[in-house]
């Protein structure tokens, strides 16, 4: 009797590996700095940039920001330097001063960046990698729905934004818990993540395990609905008859990698033997007879 294969789901550093070459647009010998402060999320992804930066061509330089606001920051940035130090990735820190009053959270925010693209600018780095899983972002869109935001304001936290990169947002909290586990990585826990006068600690403890409770994937919808609103509206296509072709939210995110690739050796299947190739010469989708049935996108020659 033949045995099952068992189905293991992917590591953190898969799906980091596989996010950055799909979306990350990082060229050879990228230098990144990597945001740091000695919490699970970012030590992950400092532990999980390092085992790829080989593989990668990455250059990594980490940098934590102590806001002054606790005492505990000091120490926190402390773990964060032994690991950097202990995976020979350089390390420095910034103090600032985030004044007291409303707002606190924002302040800080902008201070934080201002202070990481300086030193990005010191060590020559292009990209500075900053925590933000895919929890965080749904958290981030139930935030700005709470605010009134539209459309574009919920296209959220992407992978790639000018000079931001998000390495884990294709990654649920519980992988970045599981390689911390995993790899027994030293972390600190920040108690005003904890604190419920910040709303967005009463909807990551609240709103949105009442709405898992309702729907258990609504953070990968709300992810997919940030990609969907960040993303280009896909052209207009119709069918050889004339007919408008209506595409769904999985075949318009394979249009636009389509698009972003160049591939005309690949073919999105439409209903009704159908499908969406590049036109070698002018590059531009339009819809043509299937060669096979099978899968939403493959390459002809597969």
């Amino acid at each position: 009797m033949t045995r099952a294969r068992r189905s293991h789901p992917p590591t953190l550093a898969k799906i980091v590996e596989r996010a950055l070459a799909a979306e990350g647009e990082l060229s050879p010998q990228s230098r990144i700095l990597v945001a740091v402060s000695g919490g699970p999320d970012s030590q992950a992804m400092l532990h999980v940039l390092c085992r790829l930066r080989e593989r990668m061509q990455l250059e990594l330089f980490a940098h934590g920001v102590d806001h002054g606001t606790r005492p505990e920051a000091r120490a926190e940035l402390d773990l964060a330097e032994a690991l950097a130090r202990q995976s020979s990735v350089p390390f420095d820190r910034t103090q600032v001063r985030v004044e007291k009053g409303g707002n606190l959270m924002a302040r800080a925010r902008t201070l934080r960046y201002a202070a990481l693209r300086a030193a990005a600018g010191q060590v020559g780095a292009s990209l500075i990698a900053t925590g933000h899983h895919a929890d965080d972002r749904a958290e981030t869109v139930l935030l700005r729905l709470l605010r009134g935001a539209g459309p574009r304001g919920l296209s959220v936290l992407p992978l790639r934004d000018g000079d931001l990169l998000r390495p884990l947002v294709r990654a649920r909290r519980t992988d970045v818990q599981a390689h911390v586990a995993r790899h027994r990585l030293a972390v600190a826990t920040d108690p005003s993540n904890e604190n419920p006068r910040f709303l967005r600690t009463r909807v990551r403890r609240e709103l949105l395990p009442l709405l898992e409770s309702l729907s258990p994937r609504v953070v990968d919808h709300l992810n997919a609905l940030a990609d969907q609103l960040g993303d280009p509206e896909p052209p207009f296509l119709t069918a050889p008859d004339g007919a408008p072709v209506r595409l769904g939210r999985a075949q318009s995110q394979s249009l636009r990698q389509l698009l972003k690739n160049r591939d005309i050796q690949a073919e999105i299947w439409l209903p009704g033997g159908r499908a969406i190739r590049l036109d070698p010469a002018s590059g531009l989708p339009h819809v043509v007879p299937a060669t096979r049935r099978g899968a939403a996108i493959r390459r002809k020659s597969d």
